[in-house]
């Protein structure tokens, strides 16, 4: 049996938030990281190979080990993803966007890695929910990311006037993201049902050249042209 100082090491690397230049806003630590690297855990992909390419161009394509970790992946095979751990290779978890584990796929490896004894190396990168409330001007010393709202209208509503609520007794920020085809009907939902004087930053594109990043209070959003976030990724904080 391997003892824990000959396992491999499990290496969560981020990505970019969208197209441009991975070692634009990537570290070289990432480059040299993928390169020593033939072992991945991913959540697609043709997407994570044509990553690993930008990066390492001469990267041998036929050697990697490549093990999908969505929606449809049975839990019962996650043991297996970090074998090659148990056999002194490092292995690597790739985000789709982002950071691993961070509204992202991953959480349940490298829990499972803690309790086989295998080490996680988490590893600089952009997180589109910590730039975003980096650039909000809202509360970074306490603050709550949300994932997705209730699809359900009625549910929907209830549930933002209630975050609203408790930002408002906490002074919390609250952090939302929403699937990109849905983010103009979010944000409507959000100017019709905060109330006046609630701030609400929308930050779309975020690292990529059409960046936005914008707060100021919904009374103010309902005077001022919309922004088309269609199809954009998005992240929406409130604070009351």
């Amino acid at each position: 049996m391997a003892t824990p100082e000959s396992h491999g090491f499990l290496y969560l690397i981020p990505t970019t938030l969208g197209d441009n230049e991975p070692l634009e806003v990537l570290p070289i630590s990432i480059k040299r990281t993928i390169e020593g690297i033939d072992h991945y855990i991913v959540e697609n992909e043709k997407t994570a190979r044509r990553f690993i390419k930008k990066v390492s161009p001469r990267k041998s394509q036929p050697d990697l080990n490549i093990q999908l970790l969505n929606k449809f992946t049975d839990p019962e095979s996650l043991p297996s993803f970090l074998e090659p751990c148990r056999q002194g290779f490092d292995v690597g978890i790739l985000s789709e966007a982002g950071c691993p584990g961070i509204a992202d796929p991953g959480a349940d490896v490298v829990l499972l890695a803690h309790k086989l004894n295998i080490r996680v190396v988490p590893m600089v990168g952009p997180s589109s929910i910590i730039l975003a409330l980096m650039a909000s001007g809202l509360n970074g010393q306490s603050f709550a990311f949300n994932g997705y709202l209730p699809i359900e209208t009625s549910d929907r509503k209830k549930a933002i006037r209630s975050i609203e609520k408790h930002s408002r007794n906490t002074g919390q920020a609250q952090i939302f993201i929403e699937t990109p085809y849905r983010n103009d009907k979010l944000l409507a939902e959000f100017l019709k049902s905060l109330s006046g004087e609630t701030l609400l930053c929308i930050a779309c594109d975020l690292s990529l050249p059409t960046e936005l990043v914008t707060t100021c209070t919904v009374t103010e959003w309902k005077q001022r042209k919309l922004p088309d976030l269609h199809k954009r990724p998005a992240i929406f904080i409130i604070q009351a």
